[in-house]
């Protein structure tokens, strides 16, 4: 991305792609006044100019000064917005066909096209937002589930900016009192005792270690987990897909061995973001086709990151699910009991007395009649976030972040090598000053243009 002209003014839409009731048209910079006074004609006889930060109702024109829509516009002065600069957004009926005309109806009138990211650039360039802000503008617009947005907001609203900043801070400061002896090498200063340098080096340490740490619940909520069904043939497993997704995805048969390839759907796991699979059935078959399916779900399982073991409670507990049971991890592994609208097939909930004894969580459902369902879905939640990072309140970096976060913690340990091997102050000072400096990048307060074109050439375009 080139560097950004401050004297340009951008125009871009702002809504997503395809026909909808409303579309924006959203402008930012110093044309943005003259472009709404060639575009806009109010309509209302008494309108005397934009009140700031109200909608005006009026006609649209095009390029050619022709009436292109109905909309209403409003127009935002600098400094108090969003980019810092003058800002305008028209509000015009969601036609693709409408919002691309308004938009070469602006470039027409002296706006250039934003790049991805550019009103996010701006906004952090004039200081308006952190780059932990600006990150999150994006991971929220494109939040998959409730949980996804709810960790974008706590970044949005700061958090993590102002988290590492005071670790930052710490850092100065530590560096401050051990300089002394670097800068007054003659004086008889006292510098900072050795014990106490390392303890505060280790705090901060931790705080950091803990970060990266919630990166795992982070990348979790973005991206989705890999959730498999698996089990023996006939146990329940495509029912219980298609009662999770809330409608008929999979073929449902009494037949052993309908599903021979696994399918997957994304679902939401009581707001958390989940590709759920439904595998093979496992069981010894020579049907070369089925043969393969029942390999291509043991690849799942190794690499989901719950696996939903499915059982019918009315029957007994088969020797495939006893060996998954040995195979897998019990952190890894939630039993689905499923049919407990019939009869268990030995005692009251058999087969989830058996797991039990094996150290695996299980819990009854009737994929059928839908019992249990919603606390499966809760279950699986709660297993998911408590496998990635506990929950402390800490907000969650994302790859970048946390790659930076990682830097700073490895000069940090270096640090504290130095410490004990007895090297001098000013060598000290380097590890300081290379942890302080990746903390900075966290933030963008001396991010490389190069790294922030990468960043702000993910977003969307009108973001």
């Amino acid at each position: 991305m080139r560097p950004i002209p401050r004297a340009e003014t951008i125009a871009a839409i702002a809504t997503a792609p395809g026909v909808g009731a409303i579309g924006v048209v959203r402008l930012s910079g110093p044309g943005c006044s003259a472009v709404l006074a060639a575009l806009f004609r109010p309509g209302h006889p008494g309108f005397a100019g934009f009140s700031p930060r109200r909608l005006h109702h009026g006609t649209l024109l095009d390029s050619r000064g022709e009436p292109l829509d109905d909309v209403l516009a409003a127009f935002f002065p600098g400094p108090r917005t969003f980019t810092g600069e003058d800002m305008a957004e028209l509000h015009c009926h969601g036609s693709p066909a409408v919002l691309a005309e308004a938009l070469a109806a602006c470039c027409a009138h002296g706006a250039v096209p934003a790049r991805p990211g550019e009103f996010s650039r701006r906004a952090f360039l004039a200081g308006r937002l952190d780059l932990t802000q600006a990150e999150a503008v994006a991971e929220l617009a494109a939040a998959a589930s409730p949980e996804a947005a709810r960790l974008a907001r706590e970044k949005l609203d700061g958090a993590l900016g102002r988290l590492v900043a005071g670790l930052r801070r710490r850092l100065v400061e530590l560096r401050a009192q051990l300089c002394v002896a670097v800068d007054f090498p003659e004086d008889e200063v006292e510098c900072l005792p050795c014990a106490a340098l390392d303890a505060a080096a280790a705090d901060v340490l931790a705080e950091i270690e803990a970060l990266c740490a919630a990166f795992a619940r982070g990348r979790l909520a973005r991206e989705g987990a890999l959730v498999v069904l698996a089990g023996a043939v006939n146990a329940g497993k495509s029912s219980l897909l298609n009662a999770l997704l809330g409608r008929e995805r999979a073929i449902v048969s009494d037949e052993p061995g309908t599903t021979r390839d696994y399918l997957e759907e994304t679902v939401s796991l009581d707001g958390l973001a989940a590709r759920i699979v439904d595998t093979a059935g496992l069981r010894e078959t020579g049907d070369r086709v089925e043969l393969m399916g029942v390999q291509r779900s043991r690849e799942l399982l190794a690499a989901a990151d719950l696996v939903l073991l499915v059982v019918d409670g009315s029957a007994p507990l088969g020797q495939a699910e006893a060996r998954l049971c040995a195979e897998l991890p019990a952190a890894r592994l939630l039993c689905c009991v499923n049919k407990a609208d019939l009869p268990p097939a030995s005692g009251e909930n058999g087969a989830r007395e058996i797991l039990r004894a094996r150290g695996v969580e299980g819990i009854p459902v009737s994929a059928r009649s839908g019992q249990g369902i919603d606390s499966l879905a809760r279950l699986c939640r709660a297993r998911l976030l408590a496998a990635a990072a506990p929950s402390d309140g800490r907000p969650a970096p994302n790859l970048r972040q946390t790659e930076c976060l990682r830097r700073a913690g490895g000069e940090l340990d270096g640090l504290r090598r130095a410490l004990a091997e007895g090297l001098p102050p000013d060598l000290l000072c380097c590890h300081l000053d290379a942890a302080a400096a990746a903390l900075a990048d966290v933030t963008g307060e001396i991010t490389p243009d190069e790294v922030l074109d990468r960043v702000f050439a993910s977003f969307c375009i009108g973001k």
